[in-house]
């Protein structure tokens, strides 16, 4: 087999560059395509005006550079002809320096030669031979010569430019040319020219030959360039010797403009002068040239309707580009809308045909639109069982005869499945207001029915848990008598009115806004008839409340609700806690004799203390009345000495009596009462009554109390059992720790502080003892824990009981220097009493809920 040969050929470079176009066309969006085909109209009119711009501008630029050309070839023709003129003169002037350097020309013959190229050449304005030494020998001039340029025979050349250029001539041994300035103000420079003499190799002298500038211009330029262009002479500095030059402005335009009115110029060094003399041209504009011409106007007048009718048909285009626009936007809009739409529409003709169905009901029965158009009854959709039914429906439905809220039928899918749906049939008018067919909505109804069926469901078995509730619960509008809801345990308590709601809510103190009260005009809404106020702020949380009737006491909870019918209801739940209740006054019962005990034990330690401390004053009594007796049987008292020993024996009596009443005060059975109290008088009882315990243990006892505290909420014989415990457990660490009689001291201080944003007052009791172990201080506040052998474990539970009562806390913490334990230090606090208390103001003490912890 022979191997098979391409024979394709490649495309042209044109061809492959439209088949790129073309793939690149058909890889845009449809949108990407109409926006390319709407800039295509402003592309070829931006498009049109370049080309146009760029022609003129090529045009005007083409006639440009042929003015050029045609100025540089004048210019340069207008050079040669200078350059020749001066050659010539020059020549001239060289035979004349030739003569006197061979001593063939003397005075009179050069004036007569000087006389006759002068009068000949009216560019030649003077004649000078200059001999050697600067010193004129002989000079001829021009009638036109200014007085103040003329050369007098016998002057010696002075220190100007022309003596500089005859040192240079001298020095050269050629002809020079220069322009020296003019000697006054009103005197036009002249060229000069100086030619060397030599006089048998030695330097004779120059022959000075001075021109006109001006005269050398009009006389030496050819007519026809004069004509044509403004010519001037200028020097090395640019500066106008002969001839008027053109306006400025004309010099400022730009070339690259194509419609510029810019002069051309041109100018050359004039030789063999250098560029000491310039020879410029600048050219006249004697025709309007491109833009002038009736073809420019033609084109421009063309391009200007070229470019209106490109603009009109851009604007055309983008008009129908954006009405297409917003036709295609509307139209998947209205696709996506009908796409999205979750109701399945169908729509049928006068005859019962099938002539539209949405995505939606494609999508519920499960069969395409391809399917279903066109058809007839029996629809595929129809389950078997209920054809006649159907069939019936449709009829009426073809008929008018439909039902307002639709109606509800089976539907089978493609798959075999069945669901509920609800349809609802309307006509279907056209754009002309005739009816052409039936609109029929299909909603699925099966999650509904289902969720019903299950809230039904639900609200039964709610029903039954609230009728099983050990709770009352009760509902009822509010202005009304009705009672809309009672459970089962409300109906026992106070059966089936709302007499025990009414009862409930106004003994609770949860009784709410009318809205019909004619004393509260602005709390009422006046378009829902709500209260304005929030349905909360009438809501009272575990209101305690007894029922003699039924010997109960009740929690009851209220809040408000929308009832089903959209009135406001207030719901209220009574739960008996008539356990609880005296669980709680058992335990303050219990609280209070333990707190009692545990004074009667604080008592029983400090016995020995108290014994001590009554036996002085007694025995002061004993010897006050013996003393009396003895000096009264010897008959040495006399009056005064007598009233002196009773008043003694008085005030000892009443000093035991003080203290007896102090003992009794605090071990005596009370209530718990909170009341405004001085904190700087309960520290002083308690002060005294731990002093006693303090001096039998030879410890100091020292206490501070700021000045002008305020009064706290508190039970001054409870805060004084705390003190009293705390100064005598520092007592018995300090004991313990057997500490030298200079280490045994006590500190009670009494503070003003803020703590977490709340004025209170800090007792700190400061003692010189051991410290407490890490284990102890975790533990140290539990009930029934002590570190003694013989305690109780319930002094510090109660201690901490007592401050918690009083919305105070307890710490308590070791204190050290560096790492040595040197004591141990207790303090708590006590909120300061609110602003609105007073004196008479008293308030029950709430249960102590760690006493049995």
């Amino acid at each position: 087999m022979q191997p098979l040969i391409s024979t394709a050929l490649p495309l042209p470079r044109s061809a492959a560059l439209a088949q790129r176009w073309r793939a690149w066309w058909r890889s845009l969006s449809p949108m990407r395509q109409d926006r390319f085909a709407a800039l295509a109209p402003l592309a070829a009119v931006l498009l049109f005006m370049a080309v146009i711009v760029a022609a003129f501008w090529y045009l005007r630029l083409e006639e440009g550079e042929r003015e050029q050309e045609a100025l540089r070839r004048d210019v340069e023709y207008a050079q040669q002809r200078v350059r020749l003129r001066l050659l010539e003169r020059q020549e001239q002037l060289m035979r004349i320096a030739r003569d006197l350097s061979n001593h063939d020309l003397e005075g009179a013959e050069f004036n007569r030669r000087a006389e006759a190229l002068i009068s000949q050449y009216p560019e030649l304005q003077a004649i000078t031979w200059i001999d050697g030494h600067g010193r004129v020998r002989a000079s001829q001039a021009a009638p036109t010569l200014a007085s103040s340029q003329i050369r007098v025979v016998g002057e010696v050349l002075k220190k100007d430019e022309t003596a500089s250029t005859f040192e240079l001539t001298r020095d050269l041994q050629q002809p020079i040319y220069t322009q020296p300035v003019a000697r006054s103000g009103d005197a036009a420079p002249l060229l000069q020219l100086q030619v060397p003499l030599n006089v048998q190799g030695k330097f004779g002298g120059v022959v000075l030959g001075e021109y006109s500038i001006d005269s050398l211009l009009r006389y030496g330029t050819p007519t026809e360039v004069l004509a044509r262009y403004a010519v001037t002479l200028l020097d090395a500095n640019h500066q106008v010797l002969a001839g008027t030059p053109l306006g400025p402005r004309n010099h400022r335009a730009p070339q690259w403009l194509p419609l510029s009115a810019r002069a051309n110029a041109y100018e050359v060094p004039v030789s063999p002068v250098g560029n000491g003399l310039l020879l410029r041209a600048q050219a006249y504009r004697t025709s309007l040239g491109v833009v002038g011409s009736g073809l420019f106007w033609l084109v421009v007048v063309l391009s200007t309707m070229t470019v209106w009718m490109l603009i009109a048909t851009w604007r055309h285009t983008r008009r129908r580009m954006q009405a297409q626009q917003a036709l295609v936007t509307e139209t998947n809009f209205r696709r996506a809308m009908e796409n999205s739409v979750l109701t399945g529409m169908r729509a049928l003709d006068l005859q019962g045909r099938i002539t539209y169905v949405n995505a939606a009901f494609c999508q519920m029965t499960g069969w395409s639109d391809t399917e279903l158009v066109g058809q007839t009854a029996p629809f595929p959709y129809w389950p078997e069982s209920d054809m006649e039914t159907l069939q019936a429906r449709l009829f009426d439905e073809i008929n008018g005869k439909t039902a307002p809220g639709g109606f509800q039928v089976r539907v089978r899918r493609k798959s075999g499945t069945v669901f509920d749906a609800r349809l609802y049939v309307s006509p279907l008018i056209d754009a002309r207001g005739q009816q052409t067919g039936w609109m029929t909505s299909m909603t699925d109804i099966t999650e509904p029915n289902r969720i019903r069926e299950q809230l039904s469901a639900s609200h039964e078995r709610f029903t039954i848990v609230l009728e099983a509730l050990d709770a009352s619960v009760s509902v009822a509008p509010l202005g009304s008598q009705e009672l809309l809801f009672a459970n089962k345990l409300y109906r026992q308590w106070f059966g089936s009115q709302t007499d025990g709601h009414l009862q409930l809510v106004a003994q609770a103190g949860v009784l709410p806004v009318t809205p019909t009260s004619p004393h509260h005009p602005q709390d009422e809404d006046g378009l829902m008839g709500l209260p304005t106020d929030s349905l909360t702020s009438a809501h009272t949380e575990n209101a305690e409340i007894y029922l003699p009737h039924l010997d109960k006491w009740l929690e009851v909870r209220s809040r408000y609700l929308s009832w089903v019918d959209g009135r406001l209801a207030q719901m209220v739940i009574a739960t008996d806690i008539t356990p609880r209740r005296r669980a709680e006054e058992q335990t303050a019962r219990q609280t209070e004799r333990a707190q009692s005990v545990s004074r009667l034990i604080t008592m029983g330690e400090m016995a020995s203390s108290v014994a001590h401390e009554l036996n002085q004053p007694l025995t002061a009594i004993n010897n006050y009345c013996s003393g009396i007796v003895s000096r009264i049987h010897s008959g040495q008292i006399t009056q005064e000495t007598l009233l002196t020993a009773l008043e003694k024996t008085a005030h000892q009596a009443q000093r035991a009596g003080q203290i007896i009443q102090r003992i009794r005060d605090f071990v005596k059975k009370s209530a718990p009462n909170r009341q405004l109290a001085d904190a700087a008088a309960m520290v002083g009882e308690a002060v005294e009554l731990a002093d006693i315990e303090l001096r039998r243990h030879n410890v100091r006892l020292t206490h501070y109390v700021a000045a002008r505290l305020p009064p706290i909420m508190a039970d001054s014989i409870l805060i004084e059992q705390v003190l009293i415990n705390l100064m005598k457990n520092g007592a018995e660490s300090i004991v313990q720790a057997q500490r030298p009689l200079a280490g045994r001291c006590v500190e009670l201080r009494v503070v003003p502080k803020n703590i977490e944003g709340q004025e209170v007052i800090e007792f700190s009791v400061h003692d010189t003892g051991q410290g407490l172990a890490q284990d102890v201080l975790e533990r140290l506040f539990e009930a029934f824990f002590s570190t003694k052998q013989e305690g109780m474990g319930m002094g510090l539970n109660l201690c901490r009981s007592i401050v918690e009562s009083h919305q105070g806390r307890i710490h308590v913490e070791n204190l050290y220097n560096g790492l040595e334990v040197t004591g141990c230090r207790f303090s708590f606090w006590l909120p300061l009493a609110a602003p609105d208390n007073d004196a008479t103001n008293s308030v029950a003490i709430a249960p102590i809920p760690r006493i049995v912890e």
